[in-house]
């Protein structure tokens, strides 16, 4: 089976490329997403750090038609959710065992998808959560703050009425009938943080 590994820390990928070495082949291993769009190797999986000099790992990811197993110390909810909307097959944290990433590099190398257990429980809830537009979220995030319409609309700068047909929507996409229980909800689906 043969990888691909992408890490701007040449201790990291120097150290991941010997260990993988003794169960994959590594067929190549570069600093940054642009060498890896650049090179035309071709591998099984290419294994990705989202945090990388120029163009992010999620940004390539979208560029990439290989199957992608990100590698990263980085687990925002919004990194979580915009990598695997952009099409990569598992999501590990760095510290992972070596057994671990060798199990996830299989998985994701058979189809399968592969989500370190200390994220995964948060990215099933993220693939449910209703979908907010970058506005919706600062309006909620307004809201959540004990904001009015009009302070919404003044931190925002815009009309009121665009406030109120953004309260209207995110209230639709939540199921929620008031102010109160359209934050509870963002906060119990991980929208807001507490």
């Amino acid at each position: 089976m043969r990888i691909i590994v992408v890490d701007d820390h040449p201790v990291v990928r120097e150290g991941l490329t010997a260990a993988l070495s003794r169960e994959f082949t590594i067929a190549a291993s570069y600093a940054s997403a642009e060498e890896l769009l650049r090179s035309r190797v071709d591998a099984d999986v290419i294994l990705l750090d989202l945090e990388l000099p120029g163009m992010s790992g999620t940004e390539a990811v979208v560029k990439l038609d290989q199957p992608v197993l990100v590698l990263t110390a980085y687990a925002s909810d919004e990194q979580i959710d915009a990598v695997l909307r952009a099409g990569a097959r598992g999501y590990l944290l760095k510290g992972a065992a070596l057994e671990e990433i060798a199990r996830a590099i299989r998985a994701v190398a058979r189809g399968e998808r592969y989500l370190d257990p200390r994220i995964a429980s948060r990215a099933a809830a993220l693939e449910h959560a209703p979908r907010l537009s970058p506005r919706e979220r600062d309006v909620l995030r307004l809201l959540a703050e004990g904001s009015s319409n009009k302070e919404i609309a003044s931190a925002l700068r815009v009309t009121e009425r665009t406030v109120k047909f953004h309260v209207t929507s995110i209230f639709n996409k939540l199921g929620a009938e008031n102010r109160a229980q359209a934050v509870t909800l963002a906060h119990q689906r991980g929208l807001i943080a507490r």
